[in-house]
């Protein structure tokens, strides 16, 4: 959360999941309950608020610069019921109306991809040498902030940023999956 705070910029892709910054807290609470098999509803419900609270950086005087590519199937995923997915995937289009933050969609029919491998976050700090690289476990989290490994992960975003639907189609792709679940 701390270097979210601190971050100029975040890039992130989620094959599976809307990230976290994006989320409803009735998407949220189903998606860390999914992963956090043994937790208690007390302790989902504080991680939830968490996630929630974290979200102010997107709304702060000097809001956080947010570049996310989301999988088609996350936007597809049952989730609790209809409600709780359409409710996420308005969320994600009354978010994409912020001039600070841009969301698209990685279509299923997309060629192969550098995202094959899993969701990362790429952490901006505005100067060199100072990027991190956030990866997420079931059971840690792991920071790269080696430079060479930062610019993997960066030139890996900007081809998965290809690779997606333009802004305008992405939104649209989201749209359509909202009115199906209607």
């Amino acid at each position: 959360m701390s270097l979210e705070t601190d971050a100029a910029s975040v890039s992130t892709f989620e094959p599976l999941l809307i990230p976290g910054l994006l989320q409803t807290a009735a998407y949220a609470r189903s998606a860390i309950g999914a992963v956090s098999m043994n937790a208690t509803t007390d302790s989902i419900n504080a991680l939830v608020e968490v996630r929630m609270a974290r979200q102010a950086v997107l709304t702060r005087p000097e809001p956080l610069k947010l570049r996310a590519i989301v999988h088609e199937a996350a936007l597809m995923a049952s989730v609790s019921g209809v409600a709780v997915m359409r409710d996420q995937l308005q969320r994600l289009l009354d978010v994409a109306e912020y001039p600070h933050v841009t969301i698209q969609v990685l279509p299923c029919a997309a060629d192969l991809h550098p995202g094959l491998t899993g969701a990362f976050t790429v952490l901006g700090f505005g100067q060199p040498g100072l990027d991190v690289v956030l990866l997420e476990h079931l059971e840690s989290s792991l920071y790269i902030e080696a430079p060479s490994d930062v610019g993997r992960y960066t030139e890996a975003f900007e081809r998965l940023t290809a690779a997606a639907l333009p802004f305008d189609r992405s939104l649209s792709t989201i749209a359509e999956h909202k009115e199906r679940n209607q």
